[in-house]
This record gives structure tokens, C-alpha cells and sequence, in this order.
């Protein structure tokens, strides 16, 4: 359960950063998984970010965003959180998909 809200949390992130829905900008699905002990959680998450962006900064600001939300909504502690990028979508390649 801890794992699909932390993957929520990465779809309100996106938003957030975005403005609009990851699907719509051609972002598959974020994916987690989660080791709770104790009251804290370890979280790990990959998603796809649009390209071009400052991946270090929006990273830093999903992880912030799904850190806080997770805590909030589960009681939970996080002691580790680990963001990755599974892959990088370019608005471009989406059009020229689209045309195709």
C-alpha cells in the first residue's frame, strides 16, 4: 500500500511540476516499492521525465513532494527515499509519433 501511494505522490509531483497530467505529455507510469520496519519506510522510485529538463532540481523537488505526501498520508517515517529516471520523453519524438 505504502508503495502505490509513493507512486500517486510521483503522478501529483509530475503535475505539479508539468502542469499538467504525465500522461498527456507521454510519461509512462511511476514505479515504487517499499520496505516498512518500525513506523519508517524506505522507499524506491522510477519515473519518466519530460525532456529537456533540469533533471537534478525536478528530482529533488519529486522526491521532496513524495517524502512529505507519504509521511502525511501514512504516519510513516521516511528514512530513505531514491529517485530514478527511467527514461528521458522528448516533446519532439511525441510529435513526430503523432504524424506518423
Amino acid at each position: 500500500m505504502v508503495a502505490r501511494i509513493a507512486v500517486r505522490a510521483a503522478h501529483e509531483a509530475l503535475i505539479r511540476q508539468a502542469g499538467q497530467s504525465p500522461a498527456r505529455l507521454g510519461l509512462g507510469p511511476a514505479h515504487s516499492t517499499a520496505a516498512v520496519h518500525d513506523g519508517s519506510a524506505r522507499l524506491k522510485v522510477s519515473l519518466d521525465l519530460p525532456y529537456p529538463v533540469d533533471i537534478a532540481r525536478t528530482c529533488g523537488e519529486v522526491r521532496r513532494y513524495i517524502a512529505n505526501r507519504v509521511s502525511h498520508l501514512t504516519g510513516l517515517r521516511i528514512d530513505d527515499l531514491a529517485v530514478s529516471v527511467q527514461r528521458l520523453v522528448s516533446g519532439e519524438s511525441l510529435r513526430r509519433g503523432r504524424a506518423e
